[in-house]
């Protein structure tokens, strides 16, 4: 089985070549490309879709103000996928301070996702487990868990220490191992 990249990276730094000059054409075919890719990423962030939509948006608009910094040495979506992260991370931080908590105690709710088997459906459960966590906890759970930062770039993008991201991810899993063990004993999700 041949495997073929998702975006023809011809079409790609074509695409970006034009974008370079304002062609909105360009720009709109490059958001189409990434938009949905770039909007998981944010949504990884925030606990809600709008917002989510938003800062993926001011990403969007970010990239396209300084495409001249993208020097393709690496990928497109690569670069595109860091924007993005530091576009949440400010997002959270405009919003309200972010909080490391020292404990962090949950309670599952009435509106827990229905159970099912079926993969979107498992997903949701894991987002709206991951939404459930503080704003600290889950920031350093994603960009760890998901975005695979190390430790040390998790310190100096939240102005926290090693020692802290490392606390605040064993507490976000954790805490996420409870959701889920509780889940799995059979509390009732219903929504």
């Amino acid at each position: 089985m041949k495997l073929r990249p998702l975006h023809n990276s011809l079409k790609v730094n074509n695409l970006i070549a034009k974008a370079k000059n304002n062609e909105r054409i360009a720009q709109t075919e490059l958001y189409h490309m990434f938009a949905p890719k770039m909007l998981s990423v944010c949504r990884w962030y925030t606990k809600d879709l709008q917002y989510a939509e938003d800062v993926m948006v001011r990403g969007f608009f970010k990239a396209f103000q300084n495409l001249d910094t993208y020097k393709q040495t690496g990928s497109f979506e690569g670069w595109l996928r860091r924007i993005m992260t530091r576009e949440a991370i400010d997002f959270i931080r405009a919003h309200k301070e972010l909080d490391f908590p020292e404990d962090f105690e949950y309670t599952l709710a009435k509106t827990t996702p229905a159970k099912s088997l079926d993969k979107q459906h498992k997903l949701e459960q894991l987002q709206w487990c991951i939404d459930q966590l503080p704003d600290g906890y889950r920031m350093v759970f994603v960009l760890f868990a998901i975005e695979g930062y190390p430790h040390k770039e998790i310190a100096e993008k939240l102005n926290i220490s090693e020692g802290t991201s490392k606390s605040q991810l064993h507490k976000a899993r954790k805490a996420l191992q409870e959701m889920i063990g509780q889940k799995e004993k059979g509390v009732n999700y219903g929504r």
